[in-house]
């Protein structure tokens, strides 16, 4: 299976602080990963890292092949890495249909015309549950459906990898059921996807493999029941109560 992001001997600082400890992975084609560990652990920095918000100190990060390291954010994000944000990152004074047409015509793969993304945006907000806000102001959506058009807007770009950093955080237990079933979708059209998420169920359904950041380092990776498993993990992320699940 091809290789669509290869990350070897990453490394980050902040100060005196060590973010990122020689980190190494790789994320197959069509493939759901999932990245988790406790807070301050390194998952967000390492999305921050490959999409080019904050320089590596060391280490090297390919995209299909192509080393992107050094590149800036905008070059990695036409090379087709999009992500999604904690913090929902939604242009709030444009609908949105407007916020996900800016994703087709300033993504990966750009529509050939405005009037073509924004033909396409209707299309992924219906994708998303969204069509009946295509003329709402971001701002007047409710935090769930704001989560979803981030995404949709993400969608618009046509990504080669699909980033969701702690997308379902602050969603309610039938919102977060709806939006496992969502991105669920998104495998079965073969979208590469990493999942940074605190909500392990979501994770032990979405994701073939398992990546385990604790304090910068990577101290496992495996499936979803060697990691549930895993005495490591257990005692530094997921507590004894999980192992009996």
């Amino acid at each position: 299976m091809a290789l669509i992001l290869e990350i070897e001997q990453l490394t980050k600082t902040f100060g005196g602080l060590i973010a990122l400890d020689k980190v190494s992975f790789d994320v197959k084609a069509g493939e759901t990963l999932g990245l988790i560990g406790p807070n301050g652990s390194g998952k967000s920095t390492v999305f921050n890292v490959v999409t080019g918000i904050f320089p590596p100190d060391a280490g090297k990060i390919r995209l299909c092949g192509e080393e992107i390291t050094s590149l800036r954010a905008h070059d990695i994000a036409r090379r087709g890495i999009t992500r999604t944000f904690q913090l929902v990152k939604s242009f709030l004074h444009l609908t949105a249909l407007q916020n996900v047409t800016a994703g087709r015509v300033y993504g990966h793969e750009p529509a050939a015309s405005y009037a073509q993304a924004a033909t396409e945006a209707q299309e992924i907000l219906a994708f998303i549950g969204l069509e009946d806000k295509q003329h709402v102001e971001a701002r007047s959506l409710p935090i769930m459906e704001r989560k979803r058009l981030e995404l949709g807007r993400a969608l618009a770009t046509r990504p080669r990898l699909l980033l969701l950093d702690e997308f379902m955080a602050g969603l309610t237990p039938v919102e977060i059921q709806a939006t496992i079933s969502l991105i669920t979708e998104l495998k079965e059209r073969g979208i590469t996807i990493v999942v940074v998420e605190h909500i392990i169920k979501a994770v032990m359904t979405l994701c073939s493999r398992i990546i385990v950041l604790n304090a910068g380092q990577k101290i496992a990776e495996g499936s979803p029941k060697e990691i549930s498993t895993d005495p490591t993990v257990i005692t530094a992320y997921l507590g004894k109560s999980y192992a009996g699940d």
